[in-house]
């Protein structure tokens, strides 16, 4: 269908003539948008409501006009609206002229030279936490992922160790996302009205903020240069204006990091332990990569582009389960996209979960298969076939950061570990939360696999 000769009249199943779709929508968000593309094909309609007119879009050529060819016509959705009073104007969150200037000035912190710093980082945080595990103990996986991402973004943003970073972010960002989630999901009262959520949401944000102001403000009467992002983001000129990020633009960028940050590693990294538990052919291979690489050293920065079957393990966990299952757009103005018209006001959908599980790019696509990206595989799909990290201008920044953490988190624990999800676990399911985590969490065991007797040396965190 040509541009010249578009509609807006997709199909789509019938909905409730009050609410919609917004139920089978919300009750099992990954099933819904599964079955609304192999059943209404690349354009599917629903409606939020009686009158929000919402598509998924399930084509790789049309999801590449929204975020790339076209997408100036959309702006990210209202629901990040609810994110704005802690993340403010950070890159998540931020439109138009005001996006690409924080991402001009936040790009240099992520030059791969960065990355490579922050990999050793992520390593010693790591191997000192894992130290601890002990023989057979059941530890629950998905926090302990959650601590160990949050010890890596605090010291590689801040230069602070593990126990600080998590003594004195842990329980606020907590209790943020938590409250988050809520107002994302569900109508929610101003946050000036006295409710218990927005209490909780109110003081979580404070104490929030009074930790990264005073690291602004301490930095600023330092004479010492740090290669820390804060160090970076501090020293960031704007090539067309010359100025540097105030203060509260600072602390935007750097709530922005340290919650998208953490979060969404956390989660590839417990999915992954998760599938390898349930795949003892993937994990020995994983082994014996590991094993020829690293043996009975320590791990290295180095070791990274050498761990090519780690790599696609991460690349493979992220394809089943991306931590960022969902891209949400707002129609701007009135737009054609592939013949159909879309009017301003109208939500876009963009699924992650739903393009990786498309069995005309990934063959038996529920089968967890690292193999199937040997070969430089990513270069024959077509683009956003495959797009964990999203794309176009708004791309995640920390790509490379996120996947070298982990890379190196991962390859630090199967150095030392086998770990194998408890007998009497319940159902692991996918939770479709700010992003797609394991409902209930993750109990696991955990078992020495003593290769040749090794014992990581003592680390300087």
């Amino acid at each position: 269908m040509s541009d010249t000769n578009f509609s807006n009249d997709s199909p789509g199943p019938k909905g409730k003539l009050i609410t919609g779709h917004s139920k089978e929508f919300i009750s099992d968000t990954l099933g819904f948008l599964t079955r609304l593309a192999k059943e209404y094909g690349d354009v599917a309609k629903i409606r939020f409501g009686p009158f929000h007119n919402v598509y998924l879009i399930s084509n790789s050529d049309l999801i590449k006009q929204v975020l790339v060819t076209k997408q100036k016509s959309f702006l990210k959705s209202k629901d990040f609206s609810a994110l704005k009073p802690v993340l403010g104007e950070g890159l998540l969150t931020s439109e138009k002229e005001i996006h690409m200037r924080q991402r001009r000035l936040i790009q240099p912190s992520f030059k791969k030279s960065h990355i490579s710093n922050y990999g050793q980082d992520m390593i010693d945080i790591t191997m000192d936490y894992i130290s601890t595990w002990k023989n057979r103990e059941e530890r629950i996986i998905t926090e302990d992922m959650m601590s160990l991402a949050l010890g890596i973004i605090s010291k590689t943003m801040f230069s602070m160790n593990l126990k600080e970073g998590y003594g004195m972010l842990g329980e606020p960002i907590e209790a943020f996302m938590r409250i988050a989630v809520k107002r994302m999901r569900t109508l929610q009262m101003p946050l000036w009205v006295p409710t218990k959520n927005n209490r909780e949401y109110n003081i979580a944000k404070q104490r929030l903020d009074k930790v990264i102001y005073s690291f602004i403000e301490k930095r600023r009467t330092e004479a010492e240069r740090h290669e820390d992002m804060l160090g970076i983001l501090m020293d960031a000129r704007d090539d067309e204006d010359g100025l540097a990020m105030t203060d509260k633009q600072l602390r935007d960028e750097l709530m922005t990091i340290f919650l998208a940050g953490h979060e969404t590693t956390a989660n590839v990294l417990s999915w992954t332990l998760y599938l390898l538990s349930q795949h003892p052919d993937v994990e020995t291979k994983l082994f014996n990569e590991i094993d020829s690489v690293i043996g009975n050293r320590n791990l290295t920065t180095g070791d990274f582009m050498k761990l090519t079957f780690t790599q696609n393990v991460i690349y493979e966990s992220m394809r089943i389960y991306p931590p960022a299952y969902i891209i949400q757009r707002e129609v701007a103005e009135d737009v054609v996209i592939g013949g159909y018209l879309f009017k301003k006001g109208d939500m876009i959908l963009l699924s992650q979960y739903v393009m990786h599980h498309k069995p005309e790019y990934f063959d038996n696509p529920d089968s967890f298969k690292p193999e199937r990206f040997e070969n430089n595989f990513m270069k024959t799909l077509p683009p956003f076939a495959y797009f964990p990290f999203g794309g176009g201008p708004r791309v995640c920044i920390g790509n490379h950061f996120a996947l070298m953490e982990a890379v190196l988190v991962l390859a630090c624990i199967a150095q030392r570990y086998r770990i194998r999800l408890v007998p009497d676990h319940h159902e692991v399911k996918p939770l479709p939360s700010i992003t797609l985590r394991p409902k209930r969490g993750l109990r696991m065991v955990v078992e020495d696999r003593n290769i040749g007797g090794f014992q990581p040396e003592a680390f300087e965190i």
